[in-house]
């Protein structure tokens, strides 16, 4: 028999089982969490439908698909439950940080400068929960997707709050062996010569830029392989495939080593780009959003 939810649900707990069928995908799945069947879960779901007098979900065999309607409903419910949440968790410990923190960082960047950093700030604050995810794409921080995420370059209008957290300079490096192969560049137009190794996501600059002659200019440059981060285009240059524009910080110790050398920096235009951390802020901004933001203010400096 089925588990029943009363037609007059608290609507908090409508809003739960209505997120975890959006996670999830699926009527079982978010059921199981609750402790109800598939059954119970859709008309909970039917029954907010009925009151917004809008679909929120298209239902086939195979698949649950959120509306349009239903992905502005799922950010709302996000949001709401969020509040509730920090409402309660602020009261029950006199508003001392604490819960679950979601943190959302590029592969590279992540792994090398924030990671390291969290033993540290969960032994600050250890009634925090950080929930970190690396990924190069960008995720949706006002839909609730994240608490935080660390950007880079320039940030498109939002109603999100920035923090700088410092800067990140870019170089240009080749092995020694793809050197001892095809050449060393000295002057910028001698990369039309070279396999140069890009970035495929869309915000990538097509061109590297250079200074030369008192002037700032842009070069089109190509090559065989790109990737969607930079310790994996370090990693091809390190290996001899060709020549990379990174960030300094994803290919430091190679450089270090000698594995990589830098190239062409007579020639470089300032080839800087600043790194923020985003977030939602306002007055009832949750105090483990601001201690983390502040964490990484003063440890990572403008040491990126």
């Amino acid at each position: 028999m089925d588990a029943k939810i009363p037609l007059h649900a608290d609507r908090a707990r409508a809003l739960e089982i209505f997120t975890s069928v959006a996670a999830e995908g699926s009527f079982s799945a978010a059921g199981r969490q609750f402790g109800l069947t598939p059954s119970a879960v859709s008309r909970t779901v039917d029954r907010i439908e009925a009151r917004l007098g809008v679909r929120l979900l298209l239902r086939t065999t195979r698949a649950l698909t959120l509306t349009a309607e239903g992905q502005a409903y799922l950010a709302t419910a996000r949001r709401i439950l969020a509040d509730l949440d920090d409402a309660e968790q602020a009261i029950a410990d006199q508003g001392a940080p604490r819960g679950r923190l979601r943190v959302n960082a590029a592969h590279a960047h992540g792994r090398l400068r924030i990671i390291p950093l969290l033993g540290d700030f969960v032994r600050l604050y250890p009634h925090i929960l950080v929930d970190i995810s690396l990924s190069d794409r960008i995720v949706d921080v006002a839909g609730g997707q994240a608490d935080v995420a660390i950007r880079f370059g320039p940030l498109a209008d939002s109603p999100l709050t920035a923090r700088k957290l410092g800067e990140n300079r870019r170089v240009i490096v080749a092995s020694p062996d793809y050197l001892t192969r095809h050449g060393t560049p000295r002057t910028p137009e001698d990369l039309h010569d070279h396999v140069c190794l890009n970035f495929n996501f869309r915000r990538a600059e097509p061109v590297w830029p250079f200074h030369k002659d008192g002037r700032d200019y842009a070069l089109s440059v190509k090559g065989s392989i790109e990737a969607n981060n930079g310790e994996t285009l370090g990693q091809l240059a390190a290996d001899g495939v060709g020549i990379a524009r990174v960030g300094r910080f994803s290919v430091e110790a190679e450089l270090a080593s000698g594995q990589l050398v830098a190239l062409l920096e007579d020639y470089n235009p300032g080839d800087i780009e600043t790194v923020h951390a985003v977030f939602v802020g306002g007055s009832n901004m949750p105090a483990r959003v601001r201690v983390f933001v502040d964490f990484l203010t003063q440890r990572l400096g403008s040491s990126l």
